[in-house]
């Protein structure tokens, strides 16, 4: 496919999200319906559309619309790009540009903040309120690509090994300061899933801000430590791998874990799979770790739609979750032991606010650390706490 042709594609993908599919959805669709298109032109189709999201707004007003011909249009002034050499009408192009699309002023000094940042207007003042000066380079980083990270497991490997074994399948990483095993992948990320050190467990997929709220904690060297809100694993696997607790994995909908097994049994790892009712019958833990359900608002770069889905309803319906959480498993920690809290939110209100008011209610426990990362600080935005319990 040309790179015209791409686009043109783009455009009807976007349209599709736009209309209310999710936007693997609506990829997966349009691949299966375009078997002509092969991997290397979904790569980069996935690419515009993504960067489509990040940039919905911004893009739009750019092109002079909302709709996904005005989205691309947008991307590519924004971008320095002619559009007269992708809107062409040639083959699978997107038709020629209209004369009121060439007369849309690239005008972004005149466009409101919310638009220029990329959110939802409604999202605009708490933002503000939880990033203060920091709103405008935070979002800005939002509108670009994430970095792909991955965790070495010091079980298998040092970083310099899995930096050696990642070469040898054509991956270029580097180590990341923003935790202990975190390495950043430059060059040929896609190979991973096939790469003999991800294959061998010597190195997972996780975000570098993901691996550093685990080691912002003060986890027991031994003991018993549970994953609350384990989903897919990859909090339980990093602490698995530089702590000897005995680890056991809970979530609320047990189909979430159903990868902790074979990740588990590739990292060398130890994890029990536990449903919610099994814990009553459990002696206490250590460490009970509450990774909440969250907006996400720290992973927009990786999820996009997501900051367009999201409703001031959604929002407070997660508040009441994450309280809600926070006071179910403050039951499951033994005297002397502590709970973990841990969001993928920029949003005061589901981090400091959240652990404010718990521990004003519960007085069992008392606040041992806090800590916010920012996408400035190269990773996701990631919120960490640790009370301790007292009696």
């Amino acid at each position: 496919m040309t790179p015209a042709a791409r686009c043109g594609a783009a455009i009807v993908i976007l349209d599709a999200i736009i209309a209310g599919a999710a936007a693997e959805k609506a990829l997966t669709n349009w691949a299966r319906s375009s078997r002509f298109a092969g991997s290397g032109d979904r790569a980069a189709i996935r690419d515009i559309v993504y960067d489509g999201l990040r940039r919905m707004r911004s893009a739009g007003a750019a092109g002079g619309g909302a709709d996904g011909r005005a989205i691309v249009l947008g991307l590519l002034r924004l971008a320095g790009e002619d559009p007269d050499q992708v809107f062409t009408g040639l083959g699978y192009a997107p038709p020629p540009l209209s004369e009121a699309e060439r007369q849309t002023p690239l005008s972004p000094g005149d466009w409101p903040e919310a638009v220029r940042l990329d959110i939802p207007d409604w999202l605009e003042a708490p933002l503000k309120a939880s990033l203060g000066a920091d709103i405008g380079p935070v979002l800005e980083r939002m509108q670009t690509r994430a970095p792909v990270f991955l965790r070495v497991n010091p079980r298998k490997a040092t970083g310099d090994q899995a930096i050696k074994a990642l070469a040898a399948d054509g991956i270029t990483a580097q180590p990341c300061n923003l935790a202990p095993f975190a390495l950043e992948v430059t060059a040929n990320p896609r190979r991973i899933a096939n790469a003999s050190a991800y294959r061998d467990g010597m190195v997972e997929l996780q975000d570098a801000a993901s691996q550093a709220v685990i080691a912002a904690l003060d986890l027991p060297g031994t003991g018993r430590i549970l994953d609350y809100c384990a989903g897919g694993g990859g909090k339980a696997l990093a602490m698995a791998a530089c702590s000897d607790a005995k680890i056991t994995a809970h979530d609320a909908n047990p189909a979430r874990m159903r990868d902790i097994a074979p990740r588990a049994a590739r990292a060398g790892a130890s994890i029990r799979m536990a449903e919610t009712r099994d814990l009553a019958a459990m002696p206490p833990f250590d460490l009970v770790l509450c990774d909440v359900p969250c907006s996400g608002s720290g992973a927009w770069r990786r999820d996009p739609g997501a900051k367009w889905r999201l409703s001031e309803a959604d929002l407070h319906g997660l508040l009441r979750i994450q309280a809600n959480i926070l006071d179910r498993a403050a039951d499951l920690v033994a005297i002397g032991g502590s709970l973990g809290y841990i969001t993928c939110s920029l949003l005061d209100a589901e981090n400091t606010a959240q652990i404010t008011a718990f521990a004003a209610r519960d007085k069992r426990f008392h606040l041992i650390l806090q800590h916010r990362f920012l996408p400035l600080d190269g990773g996701d935005g990631l919120f960490v706490a640790q009370l301790g319990r007292v009696d």
